[in-house]
């Protein structure tokens, strides 16, 4: 029988969008509050604060991680280890994300090159994340180490 989760995360914003800033609390963990904006959104060297795109480059990253290693393990080849990076590009001018670049790297015994690609192609075809950014081009690198 399904089962719904849910999970919260909230955000405050105040001011502007160019000289506002804001929070935003991930409130199912109770992990943290972070701070946002627009200067982590607009420049690359921006630090101490977050924005969306690095946030759902986490998200997609540790969901296509987990989608992953569940089905390595299902192909009777659990991973020792699985990295991925998510790099989430932000178009300014057009104001969108315009694709997410994944990244990963395995440590896992006993499979062949073919098969971890076809699987880290499927992974990232089955991952939720993926599922709800299908109007977004994500690609993926796989590097079995």
């Amino acid at each position: 029988m399904p089962r719904t989760v849910t999970s919260t995360a909230s955000t405050a914003w105040k001011g502007d969008l160019i000289s506002g800033s804001g929070t935003t609390t991930l409130e199912t963990s109770k992990l943290g509050t972070l701070d946002l904006s627009w200067k982590a959104r607009a420049e690359e060297s921006a630090q101490g604060t977050t924005s969306p795109e690095e946030l759902l480059g986490a998200a997609h990253a540790a969901c296509y991680s987990m989608q992953f290693s569940n089905m390595l393990a299902e192909n009777d080849t659990p991973p020792t280890s699985v990295d991925t990076t998510a790099d989430v590009s932000f178009n300014i001018g057009e104001g969108g994300i315009t694709g997410i670049a994944l990244s990963v790297t395995a440590s896992i015994d006993g499979i062949e090159d073919a098969d971890f690609q076809r699987i880290a192609d499927e992974a990232k075809s089955a991952c939720p994340v993926s599922k709800a950014l299908t109007g977004v081009d994500i690609t993926l690198t796989a590097t079995l180490s």
